[in-house]
């Protein structure tokens, strides 16, 4: 089982990814992703769920035309974990290749 990172850790891991923040109480890091519509916000979802299925860890997240919400957390660990920080910054990737703007 992955480990809560500690709120330093974080913290710190925050800065690695670009426009993710702590969600409320600090269990959670979210983001808004917006594409050009509703077709690449699909396929980012898409190119995301393969991944997540791969690792096991899903992610919490809702779409309404071409904005994508997710919000990260590893609930068995209660909180933000290197597993959050991995999908986060292979989530930016996919934006950035599905034309997020």
């Amino acid at each position: 089982m992955a480990e809560k990172l500690s709120a330093d850790d974080r913290k710190a891991s925050l800065t690695s990814i670009d426009g993710w923040s702590e969600g409320d109480g600090g269990d959670s890091i979210v983001k808004t992703f917006r594409f050009d519509g509703f077709d690449s916000a699909w396929g980012f979802m898409t190119r995301v769920a393969i991944k997540a299925q791969s690792m096991d860890h899903h992610p919490e997240w809702s779409n309404v035309y071409n904005r994508v919400d997710v919000v990260l957390t590893t609930h068995d660990a209660g909180g933000v974990t290197d597993l959050d920080i991995e999908l986060a910054k292979y989530m930016d990737d996919a934006a950035e290749s599905t034309g997020a703007k």
